[in-house]
């Protein structure tokens, strides 16, 4: 994933921008960039922050930066935010995005006369400076924008910074966030809502699909209207989202609790305590405790102050052993226990194998193990949900895989999307026993969606049942 921040002040901005952009550190852990338009033009610093937070590695440019238009970005994949020279002038530009069609679209592009790319990341074309090249195909930026919005195929939400300030633009579909804060003096945009909270800024709008304003320090105009379709992804509820965010006015924390509520209504195992996966799957667990009547107890502590999230690195190795070091145990809360885990998903479910193998040696009796989410069946077209390279690396296909001979169809995929059909029955069954749990059980689509409370045909669920 990737987060996005920019401010338009009538003050200096970059405290805020740094903060701001600091905010969005949850969203990845690859690269932060910043951008900052000054006396002397733009000014921008890309560090790698891998092995260390984004504070620390931009220390130096919160010093040196100085101007009152700035834009920047927490990002897991490509180096931004780019600088543009074009016919449209000289401007900054950071995307949240997943690009299906790039090959299509670089195709495209040089026939039309552009001469090459030259931010390439990992031996691929920078998906930012894609975008940048699809926004100068057109007269002016406004129509730039829009037709980059409409050409690309998965996702795009964008930040461009110029002279004149700030233009958001967000998804065609919604599928990620913008929202626009404001206070005197000043306006923001932001992936996160709660980035600019500490920093003073009230919350002004939330763009609608495809809408695009320009900010500067006095105002906020809308230059497109949003569209009415909408596919917001609710994997932002389940597990992306900061427990502080909100989007489409509906909290995660709040989410969360109505979805682990949810699933311990439909639930009668027996179990003597419940606990969340940190840090994600605590507050599915709060609200299954409070439901249930179970006790909620921590027997995972995470050690925060220096391991960052398990998938930072690329070998999925090093992820799974990251992923098992960052969590401590307390022995005395998970000997003799029959426990019930919750975690945010399963995946790969390498982790969470490993997690139950630990519990049994550590003396738990049973574990239970109840996903917040359905089973993923799909990988994401819309959103760089992981970096895995094939549908295969998700459980749920191997394993159907396995039950159907290799003669996996896209009808028999829906077969089990069906939690009340035999094939879904036997495929988490299968999951159970490889993964060695006492039992397993997955929230349902439909309770999960009733979870999250807004219009079910404004949120997206491809990655459980294919559909777009």
């Amino acid at each position: 994933m990737s987060g996005f921040f920019g401010v338009t002040s009538k003050d200096d901005c970059v405290f805020d921008l740094f903060f701001g952009i600091d905010y969005h550190s949850h969203l990845g852990t690859r690269r932060g960039g910043m951008a900052v338009l000054g006396e002397n033009g733009l000014n921008r610093a890309i560090h790698n922050i891998e092995n260390s937070p984004f504070r620390t590695k931009f220390d130096k440019e919160v010093q040196d930066m100085k101007g009152h238009y700035g834009i920047g970005c927490i990002s897991d994949y490509e180096p931004q935010p780019l600088i543009v020279r074009s016919q449209h002038g000289t401007y900054s530009l950071t995307t949240v995005s997943k690009i299906n069609n790039t090959d299509e679209l670089v195709e495209k592009i040089f026939r039309s006369g552009n001469s090459h790319f030259l931010e390439m990341s990992g031996g691929e074309i920078n998906a930012t400076e894609l975008v940048a090249a699809l926004i100068n195909q057109k007269d002016n930026l406004i129509d730039g924008i829009n037709y980059a919005l409409e050409s690309v195929d998965g996702s795009l939400s964008l930040l461009l910074l110029n002279q004149n300030g700030i233009y958001a633009a967000r998804d065609l579909k919604g599928r990620t966030p913008v929202v626009i804060g404001c206070k005197e003096g000043a306006f923001c945009a932001a992936f996160e809502d709660f980035s600019f909270e500490n920093l003073g800024y009230k919350s002004y709008k939330e763009l609608g699909p495809g809408e695009i304003v320009v900010i500067n320090e006095e105002k906020c105009t809308t230059l497109k209207a949003p569209g009415k379709d909408m596919k917001i992804c609710t994997f932002l509820w389940i597990y992306y989202g900061y427990p502080s965010s909100s989007y489409e006015g509906i909290s995660v924390e709040k989410m969360r609790y109505e979805c682990g509520r949810r699933m311990a209504k439909r639930d009668n195992v027996e179990v003597d305590i419940v606990a969340g996966v940190p840090d994600s799957g605590i507050a599915h667990a709060v609200g299954y405790a409070n439901e249930s009547r179970v006790p909620f107890s921590r027997p995972f502590i995470k050690y925060t102050p220096t391991w960052p999230r398990s998938f930072m690195p690329t070998m999925q190795s090093q992820r799974n052993l990251i992923a098992k070091m960052k969590l401590l145990a307390v022995a005395d809360l998970i000997k003799d226990q029959r426990m019930l885990l919750i975690d945010d998903s399963i995946v790969r479910g390498t982790q969470l194998r490993e997690t139950t193998e630990f519990l049994y040696e550590s003396g738990a009796k049973e574990v239970h193990i109840r996903p917040a989410c359905p089973p993923l069946l799909y990988g994401c077209k819309y959103l760089n949900f992981s970096r895995s390279t094939s549908e295969m690396d998700l459980i749920t296909r191997r394993v159907i895989d396995r039950l159907e001979n290799g003669n996996v169809t896209e009808e028999v995929l829906q077969e089990y999307v069906d939690p009340d059909s035999e094939k879904y029955a036997q495929m988490v069954e299968e999951i159970r026993k490889e993964l060695h749990f006492t039992s397993l059980r997955f929230n349902r689509l439909d309770d999960m969606l009733d979870a999250v409370g807004i219009d079910k045909c404004k949120l997206c669920t491809y990655c459980w049942d294919g559909k777009e």
